[in-house]
Order: C-alpha cells, then structure tokens, then sequence
C-alpha cells in the first residue's frame, strides 16, 4: 500500500468509526432520572387542597408533588382514588412529604407526634407515597454533642421503625449554615459525614439523606462527598442559590436565593454528581426568599419552575 493509498483508508475508516465511537459514548453518559417537585412552602405558595397544588404542578411543568399527608390520611377510598387518578392525568410523581414528629424539644411533644405518625403513614402508604424528609438542628443549648446525638438516634429510631411498617423512607437533613452551628451552646453534627453515622446508628435500614446544595456548601461538602453516596442514600434534594456580597461564615440561613440565580453555589458540580449516582428521586426549590414567597401562587411557580430548569440546564 502506498502513502496516498493509506491515508484515503484511513480516513474512510476514521468516517465510519469516529460518529460510531461518539454515539456509544453518548449514550453511555447518564441521563437525569430525578423529577422537579412543587413544593408550596418553601416558595410562599398557598393551597388549600392537594388537587389544587396538582393542578399549579401540572400547569408549570413540574414533574412531581409534595403529598398532603394529613388530607390524604383523611381521605375516603373514593375520594383518594380521584387524587390518585388526577394524579396520574396530569403525570405527577409523588414528591416527600415532611415528619411531623417534632423530635427537637421535650419528651412530651415527640411522644404526642409519635402517638399520630402511624394514621398519617398509612394515609401516605395508601396514597402510594414512600418518602418522608426533616432537618437536624445543628447545636443545642442544653445537651452536649454526644447526648445530642443519643436522643436523636433512640427518637428518630422509632420514628423510622414506624415508616419501615408502611413502606416509607426517612430523610435526614444536615444543616450547614455556620450562623446556626454557633447559635446554641453545644454544636450538633453538621456535615454528611456526621449524618451517615447518625443513619448508621439508627439502624432501621430506611434511613437516608435529605441533601441540600446549600448546607452542602455551607458545610464545605464535595462532590466527592455526593459520589460516595448511592441512588438508595438520597430521600430528596433541595436546590437554591446564595446571595452575594457575603462571606459563606456570614450567610443567613432564611435569606437564600433561587437555584442558580448568582452562581455563588456551583450547582452544576452538585447536579453532576446527582446524575452520575443515578438518583432518581425529587429535587424540591427551597430558597426561603422574601421577594419570592410575597408573589401570587402563579408568578411564584412560574419563577420557580425556570430557575430550576436553569440549574438542571447547567
């Protein structure tokens, strides 16, 4: 074979081999599998029924929804069933619902929560909803670290014990904010790490992470952190944003931004890896912003909605 021969066959074969490598390695990268919920809360939006928040959802493109667990435990066979089909229709997800067990003050008040979690997880159970998420306070004016984390692993033990019995999981939320970790006297576990062995220490087996980009950040988390977790760690997943002009030590925890609004978070890196673990559960807005939450229920979701597809988008 002679020179100009060999370099027209290499170029044919360079033009049947490259698009055929590029296509393989296309469709190998992974895809996103999470779905965009509405949550009403933590954007100032106000319902009064959950076919009213399914409709705001479905009419603004989000893909999943928090259940109303106290409705729905209320709710007939017939009437759940017109939720559940309503639902279906509008092709929405079942997004988490919040623990209402307040496991942070005196035995009195965690024992009646308790006492009214089995109605509410059989309502959720019926409804076909499987995850539940709370925060963890970081510090304590009365209780060390080490009694601190005692309580909250015998408290939350059987708080999960109760869900594993209706098929639902329990997300734990660390809260990073470096305000909050002084505010008490005694600081309390703060960072991923912390919360895994929280997790480990309950030991129900249905206990998972509720993860936040920005206690993430605020925690000075990494995305190797977020690639050391797998899709059955991760309950759900809050997005916003931090405002600028401030050091990270000075952030305020109820005064954040919408997801990717300043790009003070690198939501990017944290979306990336969500991707690369295959999870494939909700990621909720949360950015506890004034100007936000004193909107309209539409002009809300509508902000809403396009600064999550931005931050999915980067």
């Amino acid at each position: 074979m002679n020179r100009r021969t060999f370099v027209r066959s290499s170029v044919a074969l360079a033009a049947t081999t490259l698009p055929a490598a590029l296509s393989a390695e296309t469709s190998a990268s992974p895809t996103p599998q999470f779905t965009l919920a509405l949550t009403p809360g933590s954007i100032g939006v106000k319902v009064q029924t959950q076919r009213e928040l399914n409709e705001l959802a479905h009419c603004h493109g989000f893909e999943s929804v928090e259940p109303r667990a106290e409705e729905l435990a209320g709710m007939s066979d017939a009437e759940l069933q017109e939720t559940l089909g309503d639902l279906k229709a509008k092709h929405l997800a079942w997004a988490a619902a919040g623990l209402p067990v307040d496991f942070r003050k005196d035995d009195a008040t965690f024992r009646d929560g308790l006492a009214k979690l089995p109605r509410l997880a059989e309502g959720l159970q019926r409804a076909g909803a499987t995850r539940i998420g709370t925060w963890l306070s970081p510090s304590h004016d009365e209780l060390t670290y080490r009694q601190n984390f005692d309580q909250h692993a015998a408290r939350l033990r059987e708080a999960a014990k109760i869900l594993k019995d209706h098929g639902i999981r329990l997300g734990l939320e660390y809260v990073g904010t470096q305000l909050l970790l002084v505010k008490g006297r005694y600081p309390f576990l703060h960072t991923m790490a912390e919360t895994r062995e929280l997790i480990a220490a309950i030991g129900t087996g249905n206990v998972g992470h509720v993860l936040d980009t920005w206690h993430w950040w605020t925690a000075n988390d990494t995305e190797a952190d977020l690639l050391a977790l797998k899709n059955e760690d991760v309950v759900t997943v809050d997005l916003n944003d931090a405002p600028t002009g401030l050091e990270k030590r000075d952030q305020m925890d109820n005064q954040r931004e919408l997801p990717a609004a300043t790009g003070i978070i690198p939501v990017s890196t944290f979306i990336g890896a969500l991707i690369k673990i295959g999870y494939d559960g909700p990621i909720r807005p949360e950015p506890f912003n004034q100007p936000l939450n004193a909107m309209e229920n539409e002009p809300a979701c509508a902000s809403t909605i396009a600064a999550m597809r931005k931050a999915v988008g980067a």
